[in-house]
């Protein structure tokens, strides 16, 4: 092998290495909003105000300056990161636990899209226990080298209660 054969396999590796940075970078993007979103809840319910501060504002932080997130008719839409942070300190739920599945991530630069299967077991405020299902689907931008959140549409597949099932 030779000197510019060698450079361009250094080349073409460092780009894979790259390609797998960014998803494995957008995937646990994904799973540290799952984690501090579902902190806000105790099995007991929603945390105290002083707790869920720090809480939601680090969830904002990982949403763009101008980022929507869209949680569909039930949830509704906030634009931009301090809606997002007014959004996240007044949970709907009593409880609920993200789990996010099936990722399908597509990167081009500094941009990307993907797509999530989310499955949550959640309470509501009457105390009632549901399944919900449905997809996420997220629009991500690199910012000064860190990948950020900037649009997430939840989409329903369905919420039942965990009494009847889904079926």
């Amino acid at each position: 092998m030779d000197v510019h054969e060698l450079g361009q396999r250094v080349a073409d590796l460092e780009r894979r290495l790259c390609a797998a940075e960014d998803h494995l970078a957008i995937q646990n993007l994904k799973a540290h909003y799952a984690a501090l979103t579902d902190r806000r809840y105790t099995r007991a319910g929603v945390r105290p105000r002083d707790e869920l501060e720090p809480l939601a504002r680090e969830i904002a932080n990982l949403f763009t300056e101008d980022a929507v997130w869209d949680g569909g008719k039930g949830l509704g839409v906030c634009e931009g990161r301090p809606a997002i942070y007014e959004r996240f300190l007044g949970p709907t739920l009593k409880f609920s636990w993200h789990y996010f599945v099936k990722p399908k991530i597509e990167i081009e630069a500094n941009a990307a899209r993907a797509t999530w299967d989310i499955l949550a077991p959640c309470t509501t405020q009457d105390g009632k226990a549901h399944w919900m299902a449905g997809v996420e689907e997220d629009e991500y931008r690199r910012v000064d080298g860190q990948w950020l959140h900037s649009r997430m549409k939840l989409r329903v597949v369905f919420m039942a209660s965990h009494e009847r099932g889904w079926a």
